[in-house]
């Protein structure tokens, strides 16, 4: 009877011990809750205004509203999916104020 619980003992400790894919503070799913581009899988963090909470959120596609890179690491609209460019006009305000928007192109 003690072999089985030991043995019982063990099975559990190994099974706790394998992580977890889906991620607590980084590999964030779509829709979970951020504080940086870094910890979601898509690399956005987007938040609908100043006073929302951020969330991840897939890249934006082809002829989408787009983000450049920001140091912040939060968007307002997100970066292009790998291969698009986010054509648009950049000003020191917009970049200061995180609204440089541009439309994600295939150049």
């Amino acid at each position: 009877m003690e072999k089985v619980l030991v043995l019982l003992l063990v099975a559990l400790a190994v099974a706790y011990a394998v992580p977890d894919p889906r991620g607590t503070i980084i590999n964030l799913e779509a829709g979970e809750l951020c504080l940086n581009s870094a910890q979601c899988k898509s690399e956005c963090c987007q938040r609908t205004s100043g006073t929302s909470l951020a969330r991840c959120a897939a890249r934006a596609s082809e002829n989408s509203e787009c983000s450049a890179w920001s140091l912040y690491g939060v968007y307002y609209k997100c970066p292009c999916e790998r291969g698009l460019t986010c054509e648009g006009d950049s000003t020191i305000v917009g970049s200061i104020t995180n609204t440089n928007f541009g439309t994600c192109l295939d150049v």
